[in-house]
């Protein structure tokens, strides 16, 4: 009856810091819960730290509000439910175990990799490889590795890795907060010597200037280093830790050059084989330098790592007319290209990663698109080996491979494909093929830009630009599991934060731009924005408490650069097609949008003199906008306008939107294009928006699918213009793929869909349409299909929900509905969780 039990909406997580985590669950079966018991304890089915009684309600996600547990304790957690039949069996245990509060270990790093007060110490030098051993006397329990690095990190025990997650740490301001990681490490410790290593690279905490190869910007935070810390548990109840400090020993490893943008040469000639295992012979290594680095900033990591998620071999070997072998792999991804070979000692090859190919069949490299040159080399060892970047990656469709021997065949590369490794929830099929197609280069776009940030692009920039994460949240949410993820990503925002109250366009701030590419509402607004869309996707109200004095220092920010409840700045509607949209008009639209998120939020944590004052805050920017900007007539101009709700003087601006959209005239950019479809779709303008769906002209989504992109691009003109092949910012129709098409909504006032709307509808000739995606109750599915004068939908409720069912009007008014459906309008009805099945004929 109880399932899914759930630590900051992670399972079973390690280093958990937060002293109040949230706990959540899900019900089976029909079941609707009246009431909730949960025990914490020291042990599975114990007590000893936490007992809440039996608590009448339907909540589902809780505090933890036991006794804190000191550092790496686990604690065990159960639940039962009472529902309209009694209580149920206690629920199998969850657990979650706290992060380390006391580091003994130091950070260390290569000697020629430190230099006081020389930022570029090391740079021409093999990357480092580090190793210490330590004795193991008991047989060990419980073992658990404590690391983080920067700029990226791979570790080992006994030669084999600790974990598949990759590229590790995630983004932060690394001055400020460096994410570490906690492993079990129980079956790869023996007793006897054991061997822990760690290999470094600079990553983008380390970008180093340099001639021959592109980069985005060039500066240090830090350079590469290491800190692990490994605590035992043995048999007898006794314990042990070893740590990374003097003992330590440093070399130089095969990687000889890593540039988180230029790329990465690797000689396999120098690899160590069995360098960090027990017994190595490293009597030519050098003691390690211990630096007195602070390990206050070392906060554990908080939400799902990088992962190897697709492997996708080469589907073809391309051959240029010079001869320059190029491998396809099928589609626009992110991540890293492997090389599988054998060969013997010495071949220098030259991998050239691009999403692009000329007329002469080489890949396509240039500043606006991936950024130019980028490359990788490899020298080959003798014999079968493979190779892939370890310390950075790219973004690309062709790899071209100078100096391969003509016999190497498509097997010789293969993608693997990396992003954060939120779990997927959604599902969207239709009866039309180019809807179904654009669905999936959007979401390939988004896999490509979900790294420890979402970003723009992988390749030219790696930066998060910060407009995508709340302007398509549900883009995203509807397709995966963010919930940890986001409020991860609210801390590294949040850290961005000037002390006047600035959030910068970019965050983490690697580099600091001028002007409105530093300091635009539609951009910042993400710390306003973002921790409301939690609360409504998630019910979680963590995210709007935490970062709740942040959020109001970026409002009140505004406000002081407001004229008149205007702001004259910013970068306006971009990538429009439009050039008369005023900037102040997309910007103050942007300032509305904060205040009144800050208005909601306020309510919602009872915090009413804010919420008061904020709504006036809010009014009063509605009643300047429509001042100022009445005889604006723009498209995005207009959308905007009739996003705040304001009614423009202009008459029949929706229909004349609707005209434009359904003719292919979309002219508007990024901030106004969500807008567009929200707008739109609240009006049941769904025909207009589906012309446009599956219009294959310019400006168009199927314009781009025609044209060959297999990842949503840059701009409307897809592969048919020089930008990137894998930017996501246009991708806002499929919001209104799941909500306009699939139906599925959540009631006003709801949140953590508790309460769902579901409103398909049936455009043009569309004949079916599958949708479904997760709640913290379960999952929500719709499908739909007509044909011969029936409509038959069938509709799915999560434990825990309700639903009102709303049929489309096509002109069908027999209706029929499940016997426990309860009318709630002409062609609506209300339902209970379960599985219901509702057809209208003539």
């Amino acid at each position: 009856m109880v399932t899914n039990l759930r630590t900051c909406d992670l399972t079973d997580p390690l280093g958990i810091e937060l002293p109040r985590p949230p706990l959540s669950w899900q019900l089976t079966g029909g079941s609707e819960q009246h009431g909730y018991h949960v025990q914490a304890g020291t042990r599975e089915g114990a007590a000893d730290l936490w007992d809440t009684g039996e608590v009448e309600g339907a909540d589902q996600r809780v505090e933890y509000g036991g006794r804190p547990p000191g550092g790496g304790a686990t604690v065990y957690w159960r639940v039962r439910v009472r529902d309209a039949h009694g209580w149920s069996e206690w629920s199998p245990s969850a657990r979650f175990e706290a992060g380390a509060d006391d580091w003994t270990a130091r950070w260390i790093t290569h000697p020629d990799w430190h230099d006081e007060g020389n930022p570029r110490a090391g740079e021409g030098r093999p990357l480092p490889l580090l190793a210490g051993e330590f004795i193991l006397a008991h047989p060990v329990v419980r073992a658990r590795l404590r690391v983080a690095g920067l700029g990226v990190y791979v570790a080992s025990v006994n030669g084999t890795p600790v974990t598949d997650a990759v590229l590790e740490p995630p983004y932060t301001d690394f001055t400020r907060r460096v994410a570490y990681a906690t492993h079990d490490v129980t079956a790869l410790l023996r007793e006897g010597a054991n061997a822990v290593g760690v290999a470094l690279g600079p990553g983008i905490a380390h970008v180093f200037p340099h001639q021959d190869r592109y980069m985005k910007f060039f500066g240090s935070k830090a350079a590469p280093k290491a800190i692990a810390q490994l605590e035992v548990e043995y048999a007898d109840g006794s314990s042990g830790r070893f740590h990374t400090g003097p003992g330590w020993l440093a070399t130089e490893g095969p990687t000889v050059r890593s540039h988180w943008y230029g790329g990465e040469d690797h000689d396999a000639r120098l690899r160590i084989p069995g360098w960090d295992a027990p017994g190595a012979d490293r009597s030519a290594w050098r003691p390690v330098t211990v630096l007195d680095d602070t390990t206050e900033t070392l906060r554990s990591r908080a939400c799902p790592p990088i992962r190897v998620t697709e492997r996708l071999p080469a589907t073809a070997k391309l051959v240029a007319t010079d001869g320059t072998p190029v491998f396809d792999v099928g589609a626009v991804v992110a991540g890293w290209a492997e090389l599988s070979l054998d060969l013997p000692a010495g071949r220098y090859l030259r991998l050239v990663p691009g999403d692009q190919l000329d007329a002469y069949g080489r890949v396509i490299q240039s500043k606006p698109t991936t950024g130019a040159p980028i490359f990788n080399t490899y020298v080959t060892q003798d014999g079968p080996q493979t190779w892939h970047p370890d310390f950075r990656y790219d973004g690309f469709r062709y790899v071209e491979v100078q100096g391969l021997p003509e016999h190497a065949g498509p097997e010789a590369v293969t993608a693997l494909v990396l992003r954060a490794d939120n779990t997927p929830v959604g599902t969207f099929e239709t009866s039309n093929a180019l809807v179904n197609d654009i669905h999936t280069i959007i979401d390939r776009a988004v896999r490509g830009n979900m790294y420890s940030v979402l970003t723009d692009c992988p390749h030219r920039e790696k930066l998060g630009w910060l407009e995508q994460t709340h302007l398509l949240f549900d883009v995203v949410a509807n397709n995966y599991d963010v919930a940890a993820y986001c409020r991860e990503l609210l801390v590294t925002i949040a850290e961005a934060q000037t002390e006047d109250g600035l959030v910068p366009d970019i965050a983490p701030e690697f580099l600091v731009f001028d002007a409105p590419f530093r300091d635009d509402p539609n951009w910042g607004g993400a710390i306003v924005r973002i921790p409301w869309q939690l609360y409504r996707r998630y019910g979680d109200r963590t995210a709007m408490r935490t970062h709740y004095d942040a959020m109001r220092r970026y409002v009140d920010y505004l406000t002081g650069r407001a004229d008149d409840s205007i702001l004259g700045y910013g970068l306006g509607d971009w990538i429009g097609l439009d050039q008369e949209t005023p900037i102040p008009l997309v910007s103050t639209w942007g300032y509305w949008r904060a205040a009144d998120t800050m208005a909601r939020t306020a309510g919602a944590l009872d915090r009413d003199d804010d919420a008061k004052r904020y709504r006036a805050l809010s009014e009063g920017i509605v009643a300047a906008f429509g001042e100022r900007f009445s005889g604006e007539g723009s498209q995005a101009s207009e959308i905007l306008t009739l996003d705040m709700g304001l009614v423009p003087e202009r008459p029949g601006a929706l229909e004349r939107i609707s005209e434009a959209v359904r003719g292919g005239g979309i002219t508007v950019g990024e901030i106004a294009l969500p807008a567009l479809f929200r707008v739109l779709g609240r009006a049941g303008r769904h025909e207009a928006l589906w012309e446009f769906a599956t219009s294959t002209d310019h400006p168009s989504y199927g314009y781009q699918v025609r044209h060959g992109a297999t990842a949503l691009t840059e701009a409307w003109d897809g592969p048919t213009r020089g930008l990137s092949q894998n930017h996501y910012m246009l991708g806002a129709i499929d919001a209104w793929f799941y909500r306009g098409l699939g139906g599925i909504g959540q009631a006003p006032g709801s949140t953590g869909f508790r309460r769902l709307i579901v409103e398909p509808a049936a455009p043009g000739d569309l004949e079916s349409v599958r949708a479904s995606t997760a709640t913290p109750y379960g999952h929500v599915a719709v499908s739909w299909r007509r044909q011969e004068g029936t409509f038959l939908l069938e509709v799915e409720v999560p434990p825990g929900s309700s639903a009102e069912v709303r049929l489309p009007d096509l002109g069908l008014d027999r209706l029929s509905a499940p016997e426990t459906a309860v009318r709630a309008g002409a062609r609506a009805f209300e339902v209970p969780a379960g599985r219901w099945t509702f057809e209208a004929s003539r």
